[in-house]
């Protein structure tokens, strides 16, 4: 499972990279520098998803160490 979401954040972050790479500067809400925007917001919204579930498996993991 930690490979899986590691290759996940990776996709996530390169979507991120490519829809910087998307944006018009001049004109930052019109045509598809809108749906970069979108695309970066969702990509993020996935890495902290993520991240928060793999930080959730790791405490899994150390409560049933304890018990």
């Amino acid at each position: 499972m930690k490979i899986f979401t590691t290759v996940l954040v990776f996709l996530a972050l390169a979507l991120i990279v490519f829809n910087i790479t998307l944006l018009d500067f001049q004109h930052p809400f019109q045509g598809d520098s809108a749906v970069a925007f979108i695309g970066i917001a969702a990509s993020f919204c996935a890495v902290l998803i993520l991240l928060i579930f793999r930080m959730s498996k790791k405490i899994e993991e150390k409560m049933n160490d304890k018990l």
